[in-house]
Parts: C-alpha cells; sequence; structure tokens
C-alpha cells in the first residue's frame, strides 16, 4: 500500500537524470531543449485562428523529461528566444507581437503546462506508469487549452473561442498524449519501478 502515485519517495523519475547532473550538463540541457521546442513549432497545419503545431507535445515532454524547474526554465527560454527575434515559434514565426495576438494565451501557458507536466512525472507520473503518464500529459494539454481559449476569450468572444480555439484540439491533444506518454516508457524502457521495488 507504500506505492501510491504521489509517493514521498524520491526515485528517479526521468531516464535523464538532469536532477543530478551539474550546471553545466543542465545548461547544455536546455539548449538541446530550446532546440527540440524549435522543430516541433515548424511542424504545423495552418488554421485560423490557432494553428495545430508539435508544441505541447514537446513541452509536455520536456516537462516530464526534465522536471518542473528545469522544464520551466527550458520552455521560457524557448519563448525568450521567440521573443527577441529568432523564428522558433510556429511555423518559425518570431516577435513579441506575437505573445499579444490570438495565441498568445497559449505562448504563455507553455511554462505552466510544463511546470505540472514534470512536477507530476516528479511524483511517479512517468515512464515507469505508462497510464499516470498519459493522465499527466492530458493534464497538461487540458491546462494549455483553457488557459489559451480563456485568453482567446478575452479577444473574440467566448462562444468563438471555444468553437475556435478549443474544441478543434480535443482528439489532437489525446492523440499527443498518447504519443508523450509512449515516449516517456521508450525512454523508461523495461526497468522497475524504483518506488515498487522499495516498497
Amino acid at each position: 500500500m507504500t506505492d501510491i502515485a504521489f509517493s514521498s519517495s524520491k526515485p528517479s523519475f526521468s531516464p535523464l537524470r538532469l536532477q543530478g547532473r551539474s550546471l553545466g550538463w543542465q545548461a547544455v540541457a536546455v539548449v538541446l531543449g530550446t532546440l527540440f521546442l524549435a522543430l516541433s513549432s515548424y511542424i504545423e497545419v495552418p488554421m485560423v485562428p490557432v494553428p495545430v503545431t508539435m508544441q505541447t507535445f514537446a513541452v509536455t515532454l520536456i516537462g516530464a523529461l526534465y522536471g518542473w524547474r528545469l522544464g520551466a526554465i527550458t520552455i521560457t527560454a524557448w519563448l525568450v528566444e521567440g521573443a527577441v527575434g529568432f523564428p522558433v515559434l510556429a511555423g518559425g514565426a518570431a516577435g513579441v507581437q506575437h505573445f499579444l495576438g490570438p495565441t498568445g494565451g497559449y505562448i504563455f501557458a507553455f511554462p505552466l503546462t510544463g511546470a505540472l507536466v514534470g512536477w507530476l512525472a516528479e511524483r511517479g507520473w512517468n515512464g515507469h506508469r505508462v497510464m499516470l503518464a498519459f493522465a499527466a500529459m492530458v493534464l497538461g494539454n487540458l491546462a494549455c487549452l483553457v488557459l489559451g481559449t480563456a485568453w482567446l476569450a478575452v479577444m473574440i468572444g467566448a462562444e468563438q473561442a471555444i468553437t475556435f480555439g478549443f474544441l478543434p484540439f480535443i482528439v489532437g491533444g489525446l492523440l499527443k498524449s498518447a504519443l508523450g506518454a509512449a515516449t516517456l516508457k521508450l525512454f523508461s524502457g523495461n526497468k522497475a519501478n524504483p518506488a515498487k521495488t522499495a516498497s
């Protein structure tokens, strides 16, 4: 009965084990993470007013692999790159104007989404428990959609925001959550859950 979802023990939640590495290693991880996030932005299906991208997949995966602190730092670093003019946002976009437009709510939600998934991963919702990993990814995608839709509602009204900024992304969010959980499982391999072996 000691093997619960929110265990107080501290098993390694990520095969990358970044939480135990030096600041140099973590800095390299941040750079590589921003590159991965930028690449995910180029996988885009144009839609109005919000495009479909692989950004939420990358954001939730970074959170799950990096943990909530380093994940949020990495995602924030990527957004700063986009704000100062690097072409790392959706479809290679850049500039602070994207933070103020229809997609602004989703953009600002990304660090919070990564932090949420990372926080859950650190508590066992990771590749060792694939269904919990899927649930964490779903919660992350949902948080991003809710915050993004709320921002969009201020600009175009609640009904329009739900129609164009929430409903079209539900199926994609579930698919990206399943892909994220499968990726975490693949990274984790078939190793036994440390929390189980310790209980």
